[in-house]
């Protein structure tokens, strides 16, 4: 292993209550007011993770911050995650070392589940300034950010040319800014020069064959989807722990695999009766889920040999939308000499290319179905395409642009 990609990982301290995140009823997602966070050192005293668990329904993924330090002293801050007691304090231990927080960058516009936390994450860094990707909304109501929690007289938004930007001497980056008419789609792409290393919030993601450490801390969500059925007791082992983490990135990424059926009400209910576990934390045993046996064909597809693809709902719904300005936006980014992405979901980090960074863009060209370097089934795209063709007769969502 290279000694600049040293995986070490710091165990969360076994103390619950440096767990609360009191402010979930924002963004109600599991594992609602109970967050870990796992630390993990990419690049040796240079760029930390800051790992925490989202979901719905025992879908769980990993959502990620990232912590680089700077060349004079001090962190900067990419995509912040719930700041509990657990995370600050594994902050806290960077800074002891590397310095105050400088920077604190919320590097997208759409996605709450990142929005959420930068406010509170501020308050406990009130020395950092906070910068923002442009055209930031809300839904329902488009609120101001100092409502949302943001300090009104530290947060600006990111120039547009990052030279301007006062930490432009370590760090390049190029905005993505959709405008989708009721919002916009807003991405910051960062490079680190030193370490060559891209920082990305959505736009392309690598789904791991192995559980993350971070979903492995409570491996009940795993074993829970690695059942066939609502009576089967799962074994807590390492292939039923890979079996679970496959499903639930398939239910991610597609939201309806098509190897994935459910049974009728009156079968569930039938099933319910027979489960082992009735808890409240098993649903009461309600389990409608059907995978067909052909399931794991739809994973690797989807895996796609660990190359970073885009999600299919950006690919159907959002980047088609501005092809031209989208290619362009990935052209820029690999001008850089990156040889690793960190995410903000699933894996990270990815060793990878700028080259296949660009790849994973062309299904927004002519005559190609998919990315080259990840065709994606299109059995399990036909919900996502369904969802598309219903927002678009529903006046929310309009049909994609022509493709470049």
């Amino acid at each position: 292993m290279n000694s600049q990609e040293r995986h070490s990982k710091v165990q969360p301290q076994e103390h619950p209550r440096d767990w609360s995140w009191p402010f979930w009823p924002t963004v109600p997602l599991y594992p609602y007011n109970k967050r870990r966070t796992l630390r993990r050192e990419i690049v040796q005293d240079t760029i930390w993770t800051f790992d925490q668990l989202q979901g719905i329904l025992y879908t769980v993924v990993p959502i990620r911050m990232s912590v680089v330090k700077l060349a004079a002293g001090g962190l900067l801050v990419y995509a912040p995650v719930a700041p509990t007691t657990e995370c600050v304090r594994l902050v806290n231990e960077l800074v002891a070392v590397h310095g105050d927080v400088k920077y604190i960058l919320l590097p997208t516009s759409s996605g709450l589940e990142h929005k959420v936390f930068v406010g509170p994450f501020a308050r406990r860094f009130p020395s950092a300034q906070v910068f923002v990707a442009p055209h930031q909304w809300s839904f329902p109501f488009n609120l101001p950010l100092s409502w949302l929690g943001f300090p009104q007289k530290r947060t600006q938004v990111l120039p547009e040319d990052s030279k301007q930007a006062p930490f432009a001497d370590e760090f390049d980056y190029a905005v993505l800014d959709i405008n989708l008419g009721r919002g916009s789609f807003a991405e910051v792409a960062v490079f680190h020069k030193r370490s060559r290393t891209l920082l990305v919030t959505d736009s392309v993601l690598c789904v791991p064959e192995e559980p993350p450490a971070i979903v492995q801390l409570d491996p009940y969500p795993l074993l829970f989807h690695a059942r066939d059925n609502a009576v089967e007791v799962i074994e807590d082992n390492e292939a039923n722990r890979r079996k679970g983490w496959q499903r639930i990135s398939l239910f991610a990424i597609y939201l309806r695999p098509s190897v994935l059926e459910t049974a009728g009400v009156g079968q569930t209910l039938r099933d319910a009766l027979k489960a082992p576990n009735k808890s409240p934390k098993a649903y009461f045993g309600l389990f409608p889920f059907r995978w067909k046996e052909n399931w794991q064909q739809s994973f690797d597809a989807l895996r796609g040999n660990g190359r970073p693809f885009v999600a299919p709902i950006l690919q159907t719904l959002i980047l088609p939308q501005a092809p031209n300005q989208v290619l362009n936006w990935a052209d820029k980014v690999a001008t850089w000499d990156f040889g690793r992405i960190i995410s903000c979901h699933f894996d990270s980090p990815i060793p990878t290319s700028p080259h296949e960074f660009r790849q994973a863009f062309a299904f927004l060209k002519r005559n190609t179905s998919g990315s080259s370097s990840q065709p994606l089934l299109q059995e399990d795209l036909k919900f996502i395409k369904e969802l598309e063709a219903n927002l678009i007769q529903w006046g929310i969502a309009t049909p994609p642009k022509e493709k470049v």
